[in-house]
């Protein structure tokens, strides 16, 4: 685990060069393999991270009009890989390899992409890693662990030119692109504030102890470029979000991410001036949960434009009609958009106009997934194979939506509201930029 990571995929590289998985490509020696991606080319992806979001991922390799070979099956729980090979058995074209190691994958010269669906501390190394090694990414939500770490996506995706699509799927969702395009163009007229919402029912979690390492797991990959700790139990499955800051980014970056990128695609902004947040854990005060799971945010931007967060992790209460959503304020009418459709509203509020979604997208469920990530996954394909220049997502883009989630869990670990510089989106306050970067386990900092 401490080994260089440039050294590993060069020595990897040598040895995986002669390996068979299946599939009309898959047979080439490494050396050989410098074709250039066409539109009719099947390409060879691999999963990275089997737990529940993997499952979102299988109607797009499934569907034979995608042209996908499944190369590998990564995942450092020996269960996980083989739950996915077993569910997956016959329905999908290629010959999976099961690995633990993702850099195994990575030194494959073969494998043209990356789903990435590991724990949040996981997202963004894994992706630089990919692309330092030819691969383009599709990355879940949290794109990044930290402000610093959403920067060098950005600068790793323009220096590798690989593409690179955030997992927020609403950017795809037909009735979310139509209407926001109406925001766009006037129809509720000048748009002003936003309220994003989250609510759910999440219940009492254990207070982590010191315990074995559970069969078929390797912890310390697991840990990966995280600081490293003796095992806890029930970590890996799941709490982690809520055990501490070393892996997760709270409910902000966990689900907020999905809500306030709709209000900053819809208000047309970047950077926030001003970031005031009151949060707290409200609920089961003696359990496990190490962070707030309440939360109120507002994100003050130029133009006397302003975002609202109302996070509820452990309170299901539907305040504003749904379990999540996003409401648009404009002077002339408002907008209530969510993953089933939109509401139109006249400023007197009367209901304009509707539109009700035919997709299955879940909601709060854990996992997830539905038509909207097979539209966002094809989005991703297509521009991959140079069939559209159109990548609904694009780190750049999720990035900035990003930072929005790391200045709220910023703000809360600091007690402190701040001003941001609205050109970089930099942080004024000298306490809260300490939060920028992270620490990473010796041996997996980030190299430019």
């Amino acid at each position: 685990m401490s080994s260089n990571r440039r050294d590993f995929l060069r020595k990897a590289a040598v040895g995986a060069a002669g390996i068979t998985l299946g599939g009309s490509a898959m047979g080439m020696s490494a050396k050989s393999y410098s074709r250039i991606i066409g539109a009719n080319d099947r390409l060879q992806v691999a999963y990275m991270g089997c737990g529940r979001r993997v499952g979102a991922y299988y109607n797009a390799v499934k569907d034979k009009n995608n042209n996908i070979d499944l190369a590998y099956i990564c995942d450092v729980m020996k269960s996980q890989r083989e739950k996915v090979a077993k569910d997956l058995n016959g329905k999908v074209s290629g010959k999976a390899k099961l690995v633990s190691d993702i850099r195994e994958v990575f030194a494959d010269q073969k494998v043209d992409a990356i789903f990435n669906a590991t724990p949040d501390h996981w997202h963004a190394p894994g992706t630089w890693m990919a692309m330092e090694a030819g691969k383009h990414v599709y990355i879940e939500k949290p794109c990044s662990h930290s402000p610093r770490e959403g920067e060098l996506l950005v600068h790793f995706q323009k220096k590798y030119n690989k593409v690179v699509q955030m997992g927020n799927q609403q950017r795809s969702a037909r009735e979310s692109i139509a209407i926001i395009k109406a925001i766009h163009d006037g129809e509720i007229g000048d748009v002003y504030r936003a309220v994003a919402f989250y609510s759910n029912q999440r219940g009492e979690v254990p207070v982590s102890k010191k315990a074995p390492v559970p069969e078929g797991l390797d912890w310390e990959l697991w840990q990966g470029p995280a600081p490293h700790e003796a095992y806890r139990h029930d970590t890996w499955d799941y709490n982690w979000h809520w055990y501490g800051w070393n892996w997760g980014t709270a409910e902000t970056g966990n689900n907020a991410t999905h809500e306030l990128d709709i209000a900053r695609w819809a208000l047309q902004v970047d950077y926030p001036e001003h970031v005031d947040v009151q949060a707290a854990k409200r609920h089961f005060l003696n359990d496990g949960w190490e962070m707030y799971d309440t939360m109120d945010a507002s994100f003050r931007f130029p133009g006397n434009k302003i975002i609202v967060w109302d996070g509820k992790s452990r309170n299901s209460y539907s305040t504003y009609g749904s379990g999540r959503g996003t409401i648009i304020y404009g002077t002339e009418g408002s907008v209530y958009v969510d993953r089933g459709g939109y509401k139109l509203f006249d400023r007197g509020g009367k209901l304009v106009r509707d539109s009700k979604s035919a997709s299955n997208e879940a909601g709060t469920a854990l996992g997830g997934g539905g038509d909207m990530t097979d539209m966002h996954i094809l989005n991703f394909f297509d521009n991959i194979r140079g069939k559209s220049s159109l990548l609904n997502s694009p780190i750049d883009m999720g990035a900035k939506s990003q930072m929005l989630t790391h200045y709220a869990n910023i703000a809360y670990r600091t007690g402190k509201s701040f001003d941001v510089n609205t050109q970089n989106g930099h942080i004024y306050d000298r306490d809260a930029m300490k939060l920028w970067d992270r620490e990473y386990q010796p041996g997996w900092e980030p190299k430019l």
